[in-house]
């Protein structure tokens, strides 16, 4: 019974938050609360220990360093000369999109960053380009997607923490990497749907100019380079001790990185070279996906206490094929990110899921990490989640929102879902 009653509340808490507008981990923290200390009988301490520390530090470090090159527009302008360097093929330039958007938000901009100001720059090249702006509303948020699953960016360092809360901190890296590939490789396979079917797009690129953008500044450049040197050094040794596992000077180091702490020695280091003012970098930290993430957690947490998750992943093994748990998985992501965030409340919710689900039937954990991820962002254009609603709102006119809001709906989100759980299908065949 209490186990029906944390599932009530989680959808509860996700369905007040949709309707309201206020942060979904508010009412998780309320829910985690009542159930945890007045049903279950929890200390008021055992409660908050479900606060997931971690994984708030690494997201406030890792984008208060990368605060920086958003507000000197060291990102913007990286995104500029991306698609600077395409303008001799205009005819791919959904791809040209999609890279600047994916190469941008795997430099650390995260998904809602690169979404907003990249869409409105999206949707008038579209104009100029004779391109439909739905292909380019797609290419852009697959590329602000799979980039931010990047294992060293925004989403790709929460999936890791979220793997490590759930037991499986051993793999987390590896499967991080595997889901940003996968993510990558999905999003092309959807964009040359979108660029090459539809009949609007077959002038795409005549007449469209790129201008080429201002030098980097000093600044700008020392921006850049401690983006890369700090990619490099987190990368570098987690993959030199997949090499050489031996190696106990590489093993001691690799075990002693950790991309929060990383961040923000690089952060200090933006702060004694003046990168942008302190104030700003600090107030764009994203306050309000943390709360999100964290409050989820909590009531998470409360949830693994009361038995929930083993009785879900009991049921599941038990009643489900094997074959089609990662099909389930994937539907399951997409119609929940299709009200919600993906980061905020269906990883949070479907990745402790994993370890006993995994057990039960037999399958391989990062087949199902991999589909809820690709499952749950197949469905982020829609206009009632994060990705569609950024696009809503850089329509320059309520004419164009009236136009894009049912293309969205009932086009973009229907090919890409269906998309996701064929390549899901495929790629646990594969796995």
């Amino acid at each position: 019974m209490i186990s029906l009653f944390i599932v009530a509340a989680i959808a509860l808490s996700v369905a007040i938050g949709y309707k309201t507008k206020y942060n979904t981990g508010l009412f998780a923290i309320v829910f985690a609360y009542v159930i945890g200390c007045f049903v279950m009988m929890m200390k008021p301490k055992e409660v908050i220990s479900g606060w997931p520390v971690s994984t708030m530090f690494v997201i406030m470090a890792v984008s208060l360093f990368y605060n920086f090159a958003l507000v000197n527009g060291t990102l913007e302008k990286a995104a500029r000369y991306l698609l600077y360097f395409c303008r001799r093929f205009p005819g791919l330039l959904p791809f040209a999109l999609y890279a600047a958007s994916a190469g941008i938000a795997m430099l650390g901009a995260g998904f809602f960053t690169v979404m907003a100001f990249m869409v409105p720059i999206t949707l008038l090249i579209c104009k100029e380009a004779k391109m439909d702006p739905l292909t380019g509303a797609a290419a852009v948020n697959c590329g602000a997607l799979s980039g931010a699953n990047f294992m060293t960016s925004g989403s790709g360092i929460i999936f890791r923490g979220l793997m490590e809360e759930s037991g499986h901190g051993d793999m987390a890296f590896s499967s991080t990497a595997v889901i940003f590939i996968a993510s990558v490789v999905f999003s092309l396979l959807l964009i040359a749907g979108f660029r090459y079917i539809p009949k609007v797009n077959r002038h795409i690129g005549k007449g469209v100019s790129f201008e080429k953008p201002d030098p980097f500044t000093k600044k700008q450049k020392q921006n850049l380079y401690l983006m890369l040197i700090m990619i490099i050094i987190v990368l570098l040794f987690p993959v030199l001790n997949v090499i050489v596992p031996e190696n106990e000077a590489i093993a001691f180091i690799n075990s002693k990185l950790d991309v929060g702490l990383v961040a923000i020695v690089f952060s200090v280091i933006a702060l004694f070279l003046d990168l942008a003012p302190q104030k700003e970098v600090i107030a764009r930290i994203p306050w309000n996906t943390i709360l999100m993430i964290c409050g989820v957690g909590m009531l998470i947490q409360v949830a693994v206490k009361a038995g929930t998750l083993d009785q879900m992943a009991a049921w599941a093994g038990s009643s489900l094929p094997a074959w089609i748990i990662p099909v389930a998985f994937s539907l399951i992501g997409a119609i929940m990110s299709f009200f919600s965030s993906t980061l905020g409340v269906v990883c949070p919710a479907l990745f402790p899921l994993v370890p006993g689900l995994s057990e039960a039937a037999g399958l391989n954990p990062l087949i199902l990490y991999t589909c809820i991820v690709v499952g749950a962002q197949s469905s982020a254009i829609s206009p009632f989640s994060s990705g569609g609603s950024l696009v809503m709102g850089a329509c320059s006119t309520e004419e164009e929102r009236n136009r894009m809001f049912p293309r969205l709906l009932f086009l973009a989100v229907p090919v890409s879902v269906a998309s996701a759980t064929v390549f899901n299908f495929v790629l646990s065949i594969i796995l």
